[in-house]
């Protein structure tokens, strides 16, 4: 009965920037933009792949992707990509990380 109060783990990380440019440098992994193509402006993490997570076919598309990656996942200020790394956990995603502070953070460092 008390196994319904256990918080679940939530499927992903929080990492700072300077974490997510270590994470970067290893290989297998995918820098995933989650904002609108509008948001290029503010600037944009190298080697990236925009995915909108506000796109009718967010889900369709994140399911395309490999599983076996590790995604580096950021918005413009963390919350659309926790709300991101949260369906991809949901999906079977395992090798999650959100980007705190989104691209402000990164360009930030």
């Amino acid at each position: 009965m008390f196994s319904l109060f256990k918080k679940k783990p939530k499927g992903f990380q929080d990492i700072t920037a300077n974490e997510f440019a270590e994470l970067k440098k290893a290989k297998n992994h995918v820098v995933l933009d989650v904002r609108s193509p509008g948001e290029l402006a503010e600037g944009a993490i190298p080697g990236y792949k925009m995915i909108n997570f506000f796109d009718f076919s967010f889900k369709s598309k994140i399911s395309q992707l490999d599983k076996s990656k590790t995604y580096l996942v950021y918005c413009k200020s963390g919350n659309r990509s926790t709300r991101a790394c949260k369906t991809m956990a949901k999906m079977g995603f395992e090798n999650l990380y959100n980007l705190k502070g989104g691209i402000g953070a990164w360009n930030a460092r």
